[in-house]
């Protein structure tokens, strides 16, 4: 009786939160609303609207006034270090003489999430058309800063993607009248990440605006990856922005039921604030980095290169209406014919390790013939992850990626020294014990910066940790195939990027990228920085051969996989001994055994995972 009364009053919300799209006449006199409070100023009457010199921008421009269609041009920069990602984000931005888009999943408003937005309204304020184009469900949570956003400049567009009942915001009885009454609809996100600057040079990848993107955040950062391409590549991420833009799911803030009540009740049309840091002065080092002409140099001119073809891919907004339409999945079928073109190698790194049907009949296909393509795996294991629930679909196969896929599967430690390391240089100077002074100037920063130069979101938690300190986890998603060709974007080759949300991302046809890429993938495999997967050492043969095919067993069930013994667990490589593969027979006097989920205290998320290995398995797509 309880649930009923319970599951009632959800099914009247649902049936009235579906009906109650706004009118065109509260969005009519919304949208007066604005424009009589909207800021029109410009803080600019220059032609090119002040836009900063910009070597990154100057690069793009010769890259393009050197193209042809037969011969194209591109200037490519791997955005791996998380400090000139963000820097290059800000320099492009102010460098900004027409138009900016931006195109993301998760807009925080941390640090990082308040720095680019304010970044983006002073353009706008410059004469730049600037236009965001966010995913509803985990961007802009607060009705208070829509309010101020949608009259902060006249040239500044807003709009949301996909929102949930036609609402800015989602509260946690709208999320689950949203699973139960239109499941497909709720469940299909728009996952891309762009940031475009005068359709001449594009920044695509993993990185959502969070601190934990930027190693900002104090107690969990991501080992993340983008790209930055200049050139003719560029007019394809206008088109795919442009077609985003467009689309019937992209929602101006007006037509939003909370906001535009908001709207309409404002007795005092509030202005667009300042942002207000919890570490003011590391945001002034990295904003004076990017305006620094030797820093910008060290760090994103002279690591770049040349390359000729450069395609950038997204899948079309319609995936999300029809999925299995191969014209709406432009971007996953092109990964997966790449993938199944390689001869000698797949590298493959994703958060995710949870492959769709498509993805296995590939792999499987791959591991079959004579001479089967090397595939070296960078993944998270249960110590690293934010995403559990998503880890235990892939700790369920394990045997399956050894031995049907010949996988070399590396898990990343949650204290990984490579991510300490770009950690490190983006937080020189800061105590991450107290908070930074309240005043700071880039000019306070120069001596950090100079000293940098002599070296070269979201709520969800991660189990607890037998050890301390500062943890990573894995979000970059790369692939690269055969040395020849590499990817880089926001596909986390799974289900639901298979399915579900829409994905972008770059592919470069350069051997020195593909190199590159390459040389950061296996960077992120070392011992210091991964554990390696591999099976258990027999100890009693029989009893061993027995356990294994249980283990079989339950692993295929769909529910009630229960075997405890699985058929691979964790291995540390011992001090001394050289890196190898597990089919190595020096393998078991190298590495020693450190369990299936090493580092990880007893908790309610490790049980979890158990349980979701055991029963969860129905839920691969939504997960």
């Amino acid at each position: 009786m309880s649930s009923r009364l319970f599951s009632l009053p959800l099914l009247l919300a649902v049936l009235l939160l579906q009906g109650c799209a706004v009118s065109r006449a509260k969005i009519h006199q919304a949208d007066l609303a604005v424009a009589d409070t909207i800021d029109r100023q410009l803080t600019c009457q220059q032609a090119d609207h002040c836009a900063q010199p910009s070597p990154l921008l100057q690069a793009a421009d010769s890259a393009l006034a050197r193209s042809t269609p037969q011969q194209p041009v591109h200037v490519v920069t791997l955005l791996d270090d998380s400090e000139p990602a963000l820097a290059a984000r800000v320099n492009l931005v102010r460098a900004a003489r027409t138009s900016i888009d931006v195109q993301t999943f998760i807009w925080s408003q941390d640090d990082a999430g308040q720095l680019m937005l304010n970044e983006l309204v002073q353009a706008a304020r410059r004469g730049v058309t600037v236009r965001i184009l966010a995913d509803q469900l985990f961007s802009f949570n607060d009705l208070d800063l829509l309010d101020r956003l949608v009259r902060a400049s006249v040239n500044l567009h807003v709009r949301l993607y996909n929102p949930t009942f036609h609402n800015a915001r989602t509260p946690p009885l709208e999320f689950a009248a949203g699973v139960i009454c239109c499941f497909m609809k709720f469940n299909q996100r728009m996952h891309n990440k762009l940031l475009l600057v005068d359709d001449s040079i594009g920044i695509t990848g993993g990185r959502n605006y969070e601190d934990r993107y930027f190693n900002w955040d104090d107690d969990f950062n991501y080992v993340d990856r983008d790209v930055m391409v200049g050139g003719p590549a560029a007019r394809e991420m206008a088109d795919s922005f442009d077609l985003f833009w467009n689309h019937r799911r992209a929602v101006p803030l007006t037509h939003l039921r909370d906001l535009n009540k908001r709207i309409l009740s404002d007795t005092e049309a509030p202005a667009w604030r300042a942002p207000h840091y919890r570490r003011p002065l590391r945001v002034a080092q990295l904003e004076q980095a990017a305006e620094d002409p030797q820093w910008l140099h060290a760090w994103l001119v002279a690591p770049g290169m040349e390359a000729g073809k450069v395609d950038y891919f997204s899948d079309m907004p319609t995936k999300t209406r029809a999925p299995k339409r191969a014209r709406a999945q432009v971007f996953t079928r092109h990964i997966m014919h790449m993938i199944a073109s390689a001869k000698r190698e797949v590298l493959l790194q994703t958060p995710y390790l949870v492959m769709s049907d498509q993805a296995q009949k590939i792999f499987r296909r791959l591991h079959k013939r004579a001479e089967p393509p090397r595939i070296v795996v960078s993944t998270n294991s249960l110590a690293s992850t934010d995403a559990f629930a998503v880890y235990a679909m892939s700790y369920k196969h394990r045997k399956r990626y050894l031995t049907k896929f010949g996988f070399e599967i590396h898990e990343m430690k949650p204290h990984a020294v490579a991510a300490a390391v770009d950690n490190e240089l983006a937080n020189l100077g800061m105590d991450s014990t107290t908070p930074a002074p309240e005043t700071a100037t880039p000019a306070s920063a120069r001596q950090a910066r100079f000293h940098l130069l002599g070296s070269h979101g979201s709520n969800s938690k991660p189990a607890p940790l037998l050890s301390e300190g500062r943890r990573f986890g894995l979000h970059a998603k790369s692939i690269v195939v055969d040395d020849s060709f590499a990817m880089v974007g926001s596909h986390n080759f799974d289900p639901r990027s298979d399915h579900y949300n829409t994905e972008s991302g770059v592919i470069v046809y350069d051997r020195h990228f593909a190199d590159e890429l390459r040389s950061s993938i296996l960077r992120d495999t070392q011992p210091e920085n991964a554990w390696v997967i591999a099976p258990r050492r027999p100890v009693v043969p029989v009893l061993t051969d027995i356990n294994q095919a249980i283990g079989t067993v339950s692993e295929h069930l769909p529910l009630f996989d229960l075997w405890p013994f699985r058929y691979a667990t964790s291995y540390d490589l011992k001090p001394g001994c050289q890196p190898m593969l597990a089919s190595d027979p020096n393998f078991f006097d190298c590495y020693r055994p450190v369990g299936d989920f090493p580092d990880v205290a007893l908790s309610p998320k490790l049980i979890i995972t158990r349980l979701i290995t055991a029963f969860g398995v129905g839920a691969k797509g939504v997960l």
